[in-house]
């Protein structure tokens, strides 16, 4: 059993103005199930650390007080277990099973009674996988259902989930939602950070809404807050269920071809795959965790050589290259032609700060610098990333790290874009913006292909889609459709 309380709790990382969360007063009683919202930047993730104990006092400064069972967190470690937003950061053995067994092994669990738990949390989130699995061959669900095993296991009073379920395939995501809910004994303490909100609320008893800048805006049971909030939160950027947003279809039909991929793979990561991407289109790339979505966008993108098949690019996207693949061209030239965008973040930022991260694809491809100014302050501006622009781009949340990811493939404005999960962690504010930033793209004759979970964007945006199956099963020859 475990209980929460902070009283005016804030913390402000070390070399940033802005407190990431401020003037929180919560009191949250052992057993209780809460779901944490609100708008992309409010402080939910920075909150979830500090209950976990993974604010060191010399990593910034903290008001108020912060408290587990009547403890500083970082004395009730023992009793809390956390899924990161982003799960590679907390996998740390080469092995799947080791990795699951860590934390037991670390907390002094008996080690006849390791194996069976390590074993019996694997199974309960469907990883897919024998426990001798190496964790670096796993995708990102396969990373995170891996991550949520290793909390299950140690069976804590305090379970704290951060976007769970944000780079799972909707049968995974059914699948976690179900092991949370049979893994929570009657005592278990639930703080639950998700955008998939409809799906979420049969976890939780209690909804919490931060006020990006400080505080609780609302406290209480989900049908009450968002029968007499529900408006305001949606206006806010908060997600709010039945409230949905109209499609941006293409205003035209789509034009000439610009990337080819014939019978490509990389075995055994992608099987033999066939797609064409046409100018003012977007591409839908959908299917399980594990089917190879990631290294298709990888391949398309020229940042990998094809195992299998080739990457044919045409005169109206690589012009004097048009008979080179793209993982030949030359830094400078795919940079202007295709803009990836990676599943995670920070795999892509070399600056120290937002506003050179933007600036740099642009300089790279001969921009002057009155245009580079313009191109980076528009963006800025639609993206919600002003106020950051001199923070460093490792300190952001996710939310913010995923829209700065995709500012930087679109300051070059490529003729095709490659996404990989590019509405991770968004609010439904900045979800918009960016579903309505690639549409302008599309409209204005630009070619995008997005590998997604997210229904709401295929919905919203995606003009074809493709699915692919697992490469170690069967899968359909013509497997293209509409939405």
């Amino acid at each position: 059993m475990s209980a929460v309380v902070l009283r005016g709790f804030g913390w402000r990382h070390a070399g940033r103005r802005q407190w990431a969360v401020r003037g929180v007063d919560l009191r949250i009683e052992a057993g209780e199930r809460v779901l944490l919202l609100g708008p992309s930047g409010a402080g939910k993730s920075t909150l979830l650390a500090a209950l976990a104990g993974l604010l060191p006092e010399d990593s910034g400064e903290q008001e108020g007080t912060v408290e587990i069972d009547g403890l500083d967190p970082r004395k009730a470690r023992e009793r809390v277990g956390i899924v990161f937003q982003d799960p590679e950061t907390q996998l740390v053995m080469a092995r799947s099973g080791d990795d699951v067994a860590f934390g037991l092994e670390n907390r002094g669990v008996p080690a006849e009674e390791i194996w069976p738990r390590v074993d019996e949390a694997l199974r309960r989130v469907g990883f897919p996988y024998h426990r001798d699995r190496p964790t670096a061959a796993l995708s990102g669900g396969e990373q995170q259902r891996l991550a949520l095993a290793g909390a299950l296991a140690l069976r804590p009073g305090l379970l704290l989930l951060d976007e769970p379920t944000a780079n799972l395939d909707p049968a995974g995501a059914a699948l976690i939602r179900r092991a949370v809910a049979d893994a929570l004994d009657a005592d278990t303490t639930l703080i639950l950070v998700e955008h998939r909100v409809t799906e979420a609320l049969p976890l939780v008893d209690r909804v919490v809404v931060l006020e990006p800048g400080g505080g609780v805006r609302v406290d209480g049971p989900p049908e009450a807050v968002f029968a007499a909030h529900g408006d305001a939160l949606a206006a806010a950027g908060v997600w709010v269920p039945g409230r949905g947003l109209p499609p941006r279809h293409a205003t035209a039909p789509p034009g000439e071809a610009l990337l080819t991929a014939d019978r490509l793979g990389l075995p055994p990561r992608l099987a033999h795959t066939d797609l064409q991407v046409r100018a003012g289109e977007a591409v839908a790339v959908l299917g399980p965790n594990g089917a190879g979505k990631s290294t298709l966008a990888l391949l398309l993108g020229g940042l990998l050589r094809p195992g299998t098949g080739a990457v044919i690019a045409a005169d109206a996207l690589a012009g004097r290259d048009a008979r080179t693949p793209p993982h030949r061209w030359r830094a400078p030239a795919l940079a202007r032609r295709i803009g990836s965008v990676f599943q995670d973040p920070e795999h892509q930022f070399v600056t120290g700060t937002v506003r050179e991260e933007l600036a740099l694809g642009p300089r790279r491809t001969g921009q002057d610098e009155t245009a580079v100014r313009a191109t980076v302050d528009r963006l800025l501006d639609r993206l919600g990333l002003a106020r950051l622009a001199g923070a460093n781009p490792y300190t952001l949340s996710g939310g913010e790290a995923r829209r700065l990811s995709v500012a930087t493939a679109l300051a070059t404005a490529p003729r095709l874009l490659i996404c990989d999960e590019p509405t991770f962690g968004q609010d439904r504010r900045t979800w918009r913006e960016l579903v309505d930033l690639f549409a302008e793209l599309r409209d204005a004759g630009h070619g995008l292909v997005a590998v997604t979970h997210d229904p709401d964007f295929v919905a919203a945006l995606a003009d074809r889609t493709l699915t692919l199956e697992r490469a170690d099963r069967v899968r359909t020859p013509d497997s293209e459709e509409r939405p």
